[in-house]
């Protein structure tokens, strides 16, 4: 399972026009299912992306997490993240989690953070979406379990 953190100042997702998920200060996590993923390997990557020290302190440190900033999330999903580049010039999406699988994980990542009480906002499983952010630092983290 693969999360793509990039810590923002603002992020939305947009569908059809209309804004579906928004938030300000925060993660955006775009989130790729592998085959071999499950429940646990879940639960490990959301704690991780939830826990990670990304934001600064008053030193300039990154030192706090989102909890400690009271950050929200912006959870997408993004089954490319689970590509293989390594050969050729198309990618290869064998590895990736089927449609099912990668539905289950990114809806119950999501559950998994709402009840940790992080306000999480999402994007909508397999649409075709328009995501903004402003990247704060710009900081981007590749998360992996």
């Amino acid at each position: 399972m693969i999360a793509l953190i990039q810590r923002v100042s603002e992020a939305k997702v947009v569908v059809d026009g209309a804004t579906i998920g928004e938030i300000d200060k925060g993660l955006l996590v775009l989130l790729g299912v592998e085959r071999e993923d499950n429940i646990e390997k879940m639960q490990k990557l959301a704690t991780k992306v939830m826990s990670y020290r990304v934001f600064s302190d008053e030193n300039g440190k990154m030192n706090l997490n989102l909890e400690q900033v009271g950050g929200s999330l912006l959870v997408v999903s993004q089954f490319t993240l689970a590509a293989d580049t390594g050969r050729g010039l198309r990618p290869s999406f064998s590895g990736a989690g089927t449609p099912d699988q990668a539905r289950e994980l990114y809806e119950a990542f999501v559950d998994f953070c709402k009840s940790k009480g992080v306000n999480t906002q999402t994007g909508q499983f397999a649409a075709d979406m328009k995501v903004s952010l402003v990247n704060d630092g710009p900081v981007t983290f590749n998360l992996q379990v």
